[in-house]
């Protein structure tokens, strides 16, 4: 995991309004004007014996098709762990002169980078380097290559998106956001940290979303948890969790607290069943592979309250449950806090959908780790004071 730290939002920088996405998206697929020394050495002979990766994810196991590795960096790992017949080490146990690739991409890759440049004698390249020198042989992340296809389709609507946040703060942070998710290169996220502890409570919501709370991916009740103890006059919670593991964690979790309604089913855009992994914890999600169904409900037909604040991070389904929670925010324009760095299309998609609904919505970015995750929209209804239909 990367620091976790106090800061509430990136540096801003001057003209940010000048923007233009299509010039960071030009220099994101730019081939490089010159060979890199260090690439060139990581795919040589001479670096046999030298070659590591730091971290256990799908980034590592493609480069492991692509090339020779001598083992797997995670300081966290129990001694004789071995991951794809590779032997896994800390960092304290690599060789002098020793090569590695950093595939931190997720969660904390500035920090997993900062803890190897501490270390004498190591050569550090990012996964970027590689892909970018050498396309035809290393293949690009998921997200940078989803991103690339996603904004060049739909240049002038991530334009549109840019220049309609309230803030600069959301500007920086959908410009650093694009930098990494179009390059791969994590040096774009040198100003950010892993703050969990702020994440969907920002200080721009507004006080009345202290009354009815929708928790759409409650997980194992974090983040209600945090709202009973942030606003602890709420009047109820509704709390969605369609994995049978994670609504008993949650129940546990919340059992000091009151008013807390658990709902053993996923939010959708109508009543069904939905093939779900359930048993991926934080990232359970619908997925069409699995032989397990789930239940499903529209938040319009199953709760009746007038809600005041509602958050979604269902693992790349928010979209589909925001059309069944369509009356709600054309009705009563509860504060939104929406996950959107599932998919690239996530971040233009649900902006077009609500603003099509309720134009009036001050639209705020904001992000909470140093990777691609954790990316939050919010939805803030322009005068709080006195509510109108959209």
């Amino acid at each position: 995991m990367g620091q976790h730290c106090s800061q509430a939002e990136p540096q801003h920088q001057p003209g940010l309004a000048m923007l233009n996405i299509g010039v960071l998206l030009q220099k994101a697929t730019a081939k490089p004007a010159e060979s890199n020394r260090l690439v060139e050495a990581f795919v040589s002979d001479s670096a046999s014996g030298r070659r590591y990766l730091l971290g256990r994810n799908e980034h590592a196991a493609q480069v492991m098709q692509a090339i020779e590795i001598d083992g797997i960096i995670d300081d966290y790992a129990a001694s004789g762990t071995h991951w794809n017949n590779k032997p896994v080490i800390t960092t304290e146990q690599l060789p002098e002169r020793a090569m590695v690739v950093n595939c931190a991409m997720c969660i904390a890759p500035v920090s997993a980078a900062r803890r190897l440049q501490h270390h004498d004698g190591i050569e550090l390249l990012s996964l970027a380097d590689l892909c970018g020198h050498l396309p035809q042989r290393f293949k690009l992340p998921w997200f940078v290559s989803q991103s690339r296809d996603e904004v060049s389709s739909h240049l002038s609507a991530w334009n549109k998106l840019y220049k309609a946040l309230a803030d600069e703060a959301s500007q920086q942070t959908l410009k650093d956001l694009l930098q990494f998710r179009l390059s791969g290169d994590y040096h774009s996220m040198s100003a950010y940290c892993v703050r969990p502890e702020a994440q969907y409570f920002e200080p721009f919501i507004d006080p009345g979303a202290a009354h009815v709370f929708v928790d759409g991916g409650g997980y194992d009740g974090d983040t209600t948890e945090a709202f009973c103890h942030r606003y602890p006059d709420y009047r109820k919670v509704y709390l969605f969790e369609p994995s049978v593991t994670n609504l008993a964690n949650a129940r546990r979790r919340l059992q000091q607290q009151r008013d807390i309604v658990f709902i053993d089913q996923g939010l959708s855009d109508q009543q069904g069943q939905l093939p779900f992994n359930a048993e991926a914890g934080s990232a359970s999600a619908v997925d069409p592979h699995s032989s397990q169904q789930i239940r499903v409900t529209t938040l319009d037909q199953h709760v009746s309250t007038k809600i005041s604040f509602i958050k979604m991070d269902l693992e790349g389904w928010e979209l589909q449950a925001l059309h069944g929670a369509r009356r709600h925010i054309l009705e009563e324009r509860p504060n939104l806090a929406i996950a959107v760095y599932h998919q690239a299309a996530d971040f233009r998609t649900i902006f077009e959908y609500i603003t099509g609904l309720c134009p009036d919505y001050r639209v705020y970015l904001r992000h909470y780790t140093e990777g691609w995750s954790e990316t939050i929209m919010y939805f803030i209804p322009a005068d709080s004071h006195q509510p109108r239909a959209c």
